[in-house]
């Protein structure tokens, strides 16, 4: 029996994706350089958009650690008090054939910190991926998690796939406000009460 869809805009998107908050997203200049792109935030602030590496255990960790309790249910869908090491592990050390990781890295601070993690993972049976993001609270409204979403749906373009989806708490309002202005479409999960399905067909 197929899911109820919501049709949360008028059209589906087309490519590039609508920024979120055209005029908050205006205020992103991103610069290329060798390793990533520079990303200037209107109010001066910088953050390095780059590839997850396997060195980023550490700030992963820290990262885990500054979210509030509300963040850690709102992206992993159940309350943690830390990130076990061998979990830490795991989101840094991704295996590239199925996965493809971001993340925003302040270098202004010593050591440099994690501000924001964008992630597919591919499911190949069904040639789509499920993705997570997350920002810390200091840095949302300014248009990063658009910009890490537009990042992740160009990388399941390039790999050619069918639709990128992500589960979703209906408390999560801000989230489920990004996707609803980027064009995805919403199904309710009659065995996941309070969860939602969003997706993009690509």
């Amino acid at each position: 029996m197929s899911l109820p869809a919501i049709q949360l805009t008028d059209t589906l998107h087309q490519a590039p994706l609508p920024p979120r908050g055209r005029e908050r997203f205006a205020r992103l200049q991103l610069v290329r350089q060798a390793q990533g792109e520079l990303v200037r935030i209107h109010d001066g602030r910088e953050l390095r958009l780059r590839d997850i590496d396997g060195n980023d255990v550490a700030a992963i960790k820290r990262c885990f650690q500054r979210l509030s309790p509300e963040d850690i249910r709102r992206r992993f869908l159940h309350s943690m008090s830390e990130l076990p090491e061998p979990m830490a592990q795991r989101l840094c050390r991704i295996d590239p054939a199925i996965e493809r990781a971001y993340v925003l890295e302040d270098e202004n601070v010593v050591p440099g910190e994690i501000r924001g993690v964008g992630r597919i993972y591919v499911d190949e049976a069904a040639n789509s991926a499920e993705f997570s993001i997350v920002v810390e609270q200091d840095w949302t409204r300014l248009g990063l998690g658009a910009m890490l979403m537009q990042h992740l749906v160009d990388e399941c373009r390039g790999r050619e796939l069918s639709e990128i989806w992500g589960y979703v708490l209906l408390e999560n309002r801000p989230m489920l406000q990004l996707c609803r202005e980027l064009g995805f479409v919403q199904r309710l999960l009659p065995d996941e009460p309070g969860t939602a399905q969003i997706s993009l067909a690509l």
